[in-house]
């Protein structure tokens, strides 16, 4: 069995993103998890270390491009063996610059997207080791898998 500790960097932004990266916690416990955020507010959430990033989306493009800045920089510093995200802009801009830097990637669509997959999750394509859905009906042979849901 291998004990070595491995540093994950689990990714989501607000609302019902948070709240399905909370409910993965079980996996990541024999490791060093750093949260990533948009919301200082859910340090509360968890024991581990929590840093914050801007919110944005493809609307916004300079908060965009800053929030892309400010994932670059944490996970340079960070240097995560795994990244893991539930969705949204912050989590692919984690996927994207952790797969460069070497890390396995995981991204898991949000279940909130039942009818396609989010743009976020269509970008992480790419990028993502594993590409999951929450929605059997979601899946493809090609990807995104299906593995069951978080909610």
């Amino acid at each position: 069995m291998n004990t070595t500790r491995k540093q994950v960097l689990a990714v989501a932004s607000g609302g019902g993103h948070w709240v399905q990266l909370l409910r993965l916690r079980p996996a990541f416990e024999h490791n060093d998890v750093t949260y990533m955020t948009t919301n200082a507010d859910y340090g509360k959430d968890v024991a581990s270390r929590l840093v914050t990033i801007a919110d944005a989306n493809l609307k916004e493009k300079l908060r965009l491009l800053r929030m892309f800045g400010e994932v670059l920089l944490h996970v340079v510093r960070l240097r995560p063996d795994v990244v893991i995200s539930t969705g949204a802009a912050p989590g692919f801009a984690a996927i994207f610059f952790g797969r460069l830097l070497g890390a396995r990637t995981i991204w898991i669509d949000s279940i909130a997207n039942s009818e396609q997959l989010s743009v976020s999750g269509r970008f992480a394509k790419r990028y993502a080791d594993v590409w999951l859905t929450q929605w059997a009906h979601l899946a493809h042979p090609d990807g995104p898998e299906y593995w069951g849901g978080v909610l």
